[in-house]
């Protein structure tokens, strides 16, 4: 129930990924950040393909963590730090995940109800049901149920048949796009029509872009190392058959990416097309209505006030933007503006000055996020619509019990069972995963409903996140490959990045419309922003503080990167003053003589330019030959074609002779559409054919499995009681040896 009885292949874990990484509000959240900047960005966010390769084929974090055999994030820490550690950091983690992954069912709501047109009320038995609750209420009802019945190796099932079921999907979805439109004609005269500083196809040309620049892609960068661990604990991450499958599920995950990522820019090119160009402006004033007319209904209760707000955004003629002849479009001078400005103008008049800033922040946020649910609606063919319809009902329901379920396992194995002196029967065991399950669901259900969101999602889910992440970094990269990390370190960091991060949440959440009135009315909005100005102008043009009525100065990203800085240093400097031994890493990583299952049979080590080579990139002997043939074959694509010649010889390229634009619209187009689209076709059969035969392993393997009581998650003295007794008498072993040659 906790890790699928540790009995699953790589292919079940990574083809089960694809279903849990492909969710509407990543969908969403990837429009929205292409929708605004374009593809210019994603040239230099590539410099994670080849990172998170070399990191997944050394086993950066995920090798190590399932060599402790922990059932959860929160036992590891335990084991490395203390009890009251465990029980501070799953508090934490769990707060932090559940306020981030709330507004998942209102995001998928809000979606279906634009991308069907659904009424925001239905009648049953003669009462009138939101639609959105009803939404809500269905998504998270089938997501207990799944949990319910068979916890992680249910999810791990359902997930990996709807992972096979997203390959010839995403296969079908592609050949559409590139039949409608084209991109000499529509697509590349779009991207090229912007102003000298947000290009939305020369990377170099991106210096007047705010939110998601190149600081954005830093972050993207310092968080794929620092934070690979900081998630983990729980469903697949412990329900590998060895370290080794888990290891190799992260190598083929880098296939996975390079899918969902096609996906990902082929729906962000479908929606900036159709908001776009001439061709498409009379659908794209239907979606501007259509999109406008949710938001009122959702945002305006008086029905008067509703029905002019909607009159006053129908009256707003269509956008009929000449390319070439008219000036190019901007962040601040676009075809969305017209409508924006009038939404604005009219909240300040029926709200007041603060209030309607604070209500235009929420229908900015919604117009941005229903954008994709309205394009995808008026070119859909039927058919199509169906397919894409079907796609991200799969994808609600498995991140949505995921989440969920992370959370569960989190309070459960990290909280509860932690502060029972007697451990649970395991059938009370499950029933106590069940029921918090459920409270977990309560939960996402009020929170669908009353939490506000007035960022990007991106922006919004790394705030809320930053409560753990600000923090936890340390923590896990030092517990796993340091000696020196201990508990004090540990808490001074989780700490702060608490507090700072909180602060940061309130401050955020009621700028407009308390804390910059409030500013405003003391005199100080002047003295605050030449401060901010002056301290973000050694990183100008990527990092500009200016005050704003409507949005906090410091977004979420620049927020979070000084919270980590700040937790970092504390971590170190703490543990190093407090340490006083250095600690057992051999015990927790079951190494010598702890290795009680497999012994301290040591690898021969042979010195060749192949050995070293295949050492350095994370070849044992664990290693079969197909194994070395999927390894060679993915550091071939992400460090020989990708890194040294579609990133660091295009960099070198433009550094001795600059690229037109019109040679970055062919990159792009054969980069990244054309090699993942030949990925994906490879990928569809492969990942297919590896799940159906690592699925029926599984069932086999979990016929033939022992289970054993004492593997459910408590320590005892930095050491699992599963291992307890076998530990000691492999220590009492190695002293009688010892003692014995002396």
């Amino acid at each position: 129930f906790l890790a699928a009885g540790r009995v699953c292949g790589r292919y079940v874990i990574c083809v089960g990924d694809v279903a849990n990484n492909l969710s509407i509000i990543a969908l969403v959240g990837a429009v929205e950040i292409y929708y605004k900047v374009g593809f210019a960005l994603a040239f230099w966010q590539r410099i994670l393909v080849p990172l998170t390769t070399i990191l997944g084929l050394l086993g950066w974090c995920i090798y190590r963590f399932r060599e402790t055999r922990s059932m959860s994030l929160g036992q590891f820490l335990e084991m490395r730090y203390s009890r009251s550690l465990r029980i501070f950091a799953a508090s934490l983690r769990s707060v932090s995940e559940m306020l981030a992954n709330m507004i998942m069912p209102a995001i998928a709501a809000r979606f279906f109800i634009v991308f069907l047109d659904l009424p925001h009320t239905v009648h049953l038995f003669g009462l009138a049901i939101p639609t959105f609750m009803l939404i809500v209420t269905v998504a998270l009802t089938v997501a207990l149920l799944l949990i319910c019945m068979g916890g992680t190796l249910a999810l791990i099932v359902t997930d990996a048949i709807q992972g096979m079921m997203f390959f010839p999907i995403v296969a079908v979805f592609v050949v559409f796009i590139l039949s409608t439109f084209s991109w000499s004609n529509e697509i590349v005269p779009v991207m090229m029509d912007r102003v000298p500083g947000e290009n939305f196809l020369n990377p170099y040309d991106l210096s007047e872009l705010r939110d998601f620049n190149i600081l954005f892609v830093v972050v993207l960068v310092f968080n794929a190392v620092f934070h690979k661990a900081s998630w983990m604990g729980g469903g697949t991450y412990s329900a590998a058959k060895t370290p080794h499958e888990q290891k190799m599920a992260g190598i083929l995950g880098t296939w996975r990416t390079a899918v969902i990522m096609t996906f990902y820019v082929l729906v962000a090119i479908t929606v900036i097309v159709v908001m776009n160009h001439r061709a498409w402006s009379p659908q794209a004033k239907v979606v501007r209505e259509m999109i406008s007319g949710h938001i009122s209904e959702e945002l305006i209760q008086d029905d008067a006030q509703r029905m002019e707000f909607d009159a006053r955004i129908n009256a707003v003629p269509i956008q009929e933007h000449q390319i070439g002849t008219d000036a190019p479009l901007s962040q601040d001078e676009n075809l969305d503006k017209p409508v924006l400005t009038v939404a604005h103008e009219t909240f300040k008049e029926f709200e007041g000055e603060a209030a309607g800033n604070a209500k235009f922040q929420q229908y900015r946020t919604l117009f941005h996020q229903l954008m994709l649910g309205g394009a995808m609606r008026e070119i859909l063919p039927v058919g199509i619509l169906g397919l894409f319809l079907l796609l991200l009902i799969l994808a609600m329901i498995s991140t949505d019990d995921t989440r969920i379920y992370s959370s569960a396992i989190t309070i459960t194995q990290d909280v509860i069972v932690p502060l029972r002196k007697k451990p649970f029967t395991p059938e009370k065991h499950l029933w106590v995963l069940r029921l918090v399950s459920i409270g977990v669901g309560v939960f996402f259900f009020c929170g669908s409903f009353f939490m506000a969101q007035l960022d990007y999602i991106n922006l919004f889910v790394t705030l809320m996140v930053t409560m753990w992440m600000g923090g936890c970094a340390p923590v896990m990269i030092f517990g796993l490959y340091s000696r020196f990390g201990t508990t004090a370190g540990a808490f001074a960091s989780l700490i702060s990045g608490m507090g700072i991060a909180g602060g940061g949440i309130l401050v955020k959440r009621n700028w407009a419309a308390t804390v910059y009135p409030w500013l405003e009315s003391h005199g100080w909005v002047e003295p605050v922003g030449n401060f901010l100005a002056a301290a973000s102008r050694p990183l100008n043009p990527y990092v500009v503080w200016e005050m704003n009525p409507v949005k906090f100065p410091i977004n979420s990203i620049e927020y979070y990167l000084i919270t980590m800085f700040i937790t970092l240093t504390l971590y170190c400097l703490v543990s190093l003053l407090t340490m006083k031994e250095p600690f057992n890493l051999d015990r927790m990583l079951h190494r010598g003589i702890y290795n009680v299952e497999e012994g301290d049979e040591k690898e021969r080590f042979k010195w060749s330019l192949h050995t070293v080579f295949s050492k350095l990139i994370g070849i044992t002997k664990e290693y079969s030959r197909g194994d070395k043939v999927i390894v060679w074959a993915v550091f071939s694509y992400s460090m020989i074609y990708y890194f040294l010649f579609a990133f660091l010889g295009v960099v070198v390229w433009n550094a001795i002779s600059p690229w037109p634009v019109l040679w970055w619209s062919r990159y792009f187009f054969v980069v990244f559409l054309g090699v993942p689209s030949v990925i994906l076709l490879i990928s569809t059969v492969w990942f297919f054919i590896g799940g159906v035969i690592d699925l029926r392993k599984m069932f086999r393997d979990l016929e033939a499995r022992v289970a054993n009581p004492l593997d459910n998650g408590r320590v005892d003295g930095h050491v699992s009681v599963v291992d307890k007794a076998q530990f000691e008498k492999a220590e009492h072993s190695d002293e009688d040896s010892k003692a014995e040659k002396e």
